[in-house]
């Protein structure tokens, strides 16, 4: 806790936590979303995009998750939610411009 107040867990670090104490690996989760889902459609590849955060589970996929991993689906979704809002958060360089270092922009040269 800083600043006297909890962060909350974003969705990829609570799947990547769940995941590691149950000893699931992350085709072993895809392949039971697929079985239970009824979908073919989530792979080893999806579940490590969503524990990096490169993308973020829809609605439909929290609630699978929810089933699977037994998990409250609220949980899912105020860690989906944090995402988002940390997602949104991050700074968007303004144009011609690079991040040299991180935080640190630099005008590029055309």
């Amino acid at each position: 806790m800083r600043y006297g107040f909890e962060v909350p867990e974003t969705i990829g670090t609570l799947l990547a936590r769940v995941r590691g104490e149950r000893g699931i690996s992350q085709l072993r989760l895809a392949e039971r979303l697929c079985a239970s889902s009824g979908a073919a459609t989530v792979t080893r590849s999806e579940i490590s995009r969503w524990e990096r955060e490169e993308r973020i589970p829809s609605g439909y996929w929290l609630g699978w998750l929810a089933a699977t991993l037994e998990l409250p689906l609220e949980q899912l979704e105020r860690a989906a939610a944090a995402a988002r809002r940390r997602r949104r958060a991050l700074p968007i360089p303004p144009p011609n411009w690079t991040e040299h270092v991180a935080g640190v922009y630099v005008r590029s040269v055309s």
